[in-house]
């Protein structure tokens, strides 16, 4: 009954933003056509052309997920690595300070050149991505547990394996899950990008075929699937962080 509640709010709000879009659009004739359609229009497109709309949400979706996948292991162990060994951290932190600020979508040409398919290449994207703030954030993680924890398990009788597996990683997971959340954010920025790099299908492929042929309305149904989408994955990731972080309720407020 809570959430009902404040739900509402949020819901008039919405409601009232769609009824002045409509004033705006067919009602006073304010927004020009065809760059802001009536909602009647782009929600039409739900029902007309669900179909496509669906095979490229689906394809974005596999895209997304192998991307941020291949990305957020690699960054977990190279931050892992970072983190536990000095001389890993003084020829990788030297990589990743040079290669890491630099934007992903700088990439494309390289990428084209080295892999053979363009789907492979628009994956290495995403996974370059997500890889530089998992990387950043595990590392900073691992290296800053506090070194009780360590000679605690040593006294126990602790190898180094169980101090990096039972120790270190698992106290490490705030930061982790904060690299994690902003992996996921840059990889759906570069989603759109990546999938110009001659994918035929996809939401970022959806939206530039129809914005090429005018037909505005259907770019905006697009990207309201995709703020659903994401909206759905995040929610995904904040629920896996709290019940993953339970010990932490009461200590720190999300």
């Amino acid at each position: 009954m809570a959430r009902i509640r404040e739900a509402v709010p949020l819901a008039a709000a919405a409601l009232a933003l769609v009824a002045l879009w409509q004033l705006l659009t067919d009602g006073w004739g304010l927004l020009p056509l065809p760059f802001f359609p009536s909602p009647v229009k782009v929600f039409s497109v739900f029902f007309l052309d669900y179909r496509s709309l669906a095979v490229s949400a689906l394809h974005s979706l596999r895209l997304l997920f192998l991307g941020f996948a291949v990305g957020a292991g690699a960054g977990l162990m190279t931050g892992v690595l970072m983190g536990w060994y000095l001389p890993v951290r003084y020829w990788l932190g030297a990589v990743l300070r040079f290669i890491g600020p630099l934007p992903a979508t700088a990439w494309i040409p390289l990428a084209l050149a080295i892999f053979p398919t363009s789907f492979s290449a628009s994956v290495f994207i995403l996974a370059l991505a997500t890889w530089f703030p998992v990387t950043v954030m595990t590392w900073s993680g691992i290296s800053n547990v506090p070194r009780a924890y360590f000679e605690v398990a040593q006294t126990l009788g602790a190898g180094e394996g169980f101090l990096i597996r039972h120790v270190a990683v698992p106290a490490a997971l705030p930061y982790i899950f904060v690299g994690l959340f902003m992996g996921l954010g840059t990889s759906f920025t570069t989603l759109v990008v990546a999938e110009l790099l001659g994918v035929k299908a996809g939401l970022g492929w959806y939206i530039q075929w129809h914005m090429g042929w005018g037909e505005y309305y259907k770019v905006y149904a697009a990207l309201l699937t995709m703020a659903a989408l994401f909206s759905l994955i995040i929610t995904g990731l904040f629920r896996l962080r709290d019940r993953v972080l339970a010990w932490q309720r009461g200590f720190i407020k999300w």
